[in-house]
C-alpha cells in the first residue's frame, strides 16, 4: 500500500469517526416524543402515509440531521417541511434524527 493510500484510508477514517461521534449524539426516546408532530405525514413509524411524503425510518442519521437542517435554515425547500422545521432546535433536529434511524427496516430483494 502506498503511503498517498494509507493517509487517504486514514483520513476517510476519521471522518467517519467524526460524522459518527456528531450523528449519535440525538436521544432516540425524546425523538419519538417529537415524532407525534411528523406522523400525519410520515407515520408515528417512518412508514409515509402520503405519496409525495418519504419514508423515514431506517434513513442514515446524518443525512436527517442534514435534510431537517437545510429545511429549518432554508437551504431546502418544500412548503410544509420549511414551516415544520422551522422552530426546531438543534437539538430536536439529532433526536428526531436518531429515532427515526434506529427504527429497523427490513428490505427484500424482488423474487
Amino acid at each position: 500500500m502506498t503511503p498517498a493510500r494509507l493517509i487517504a484510508g486514514l483520513l476517510c477514517g476519521l471522518a467517519v469517526a467524526v460524522v459518527s461521534t456528531e450523528a449519535g449524539a440525538g436521544d432516540a426516546k425524546a425523538g419519538r416524543k417529537s415524532a407525534i408532530a411528523c406522523q400525519t405525514c410520515h407515520g408515528l413509524d417512518g412508514v409515509s402515509k402520503l405519496p409525495e411524503a418519504p419514508n423515514l425510518s431506517g434513513q442514515v442519521e446524518p443525512y436527517l440531521v442534514k435534510a431537517l437542517t437545510e429545511y429549518r435554515d432554508g437551504g431546502r425547500r418544500n412548503e410544509i417541511m420549511n414551516v415544520v422545521a422551522k422552530p426546531l432546535s438543534d437539538g430536536e433536529i439529532a433526536d428526531l434524527a436518531a429515532y427515526y434511524a434506529s427504527i429497523q427496516v427490513d428490505v427484500l430483494p424482488p423474487g
